[in-house]
């Protein structure tokens, strides 16, 4: 995956979030759920990009693992 030049925000769909933080599918989707035993509220939250697709900033999953470290 090639880096994103300086000032752009780059998104990142499931399967990319899927291969940078090592969860399943539904395991993110319990991170992002309240009613969940997983539900992490320090999960970076999607973003809208159409009527049924959605993404996350790369910088803020980057972010979310550093701070599990």
């Amino acid at each position: 995956m090639k880096a994103a030049p300086d000032g752009i925000l780059k998104i990142l769909r499931l399967s990319q979030v899927q291969e940078r933080i090592g969860l399943s599918r539904s395991t993110i989707y319990d991170r992002m759920n309240p009613d969940s035993p997983r539900f992490d509220s320090t999960f970076p939250r999607p973003v809208k990009l159409g009527a049924s697709a959605i993404g996350w900033f790369e910088s803020s999953i980057i972010e979310w693992l550093m701070a599990r470290r």
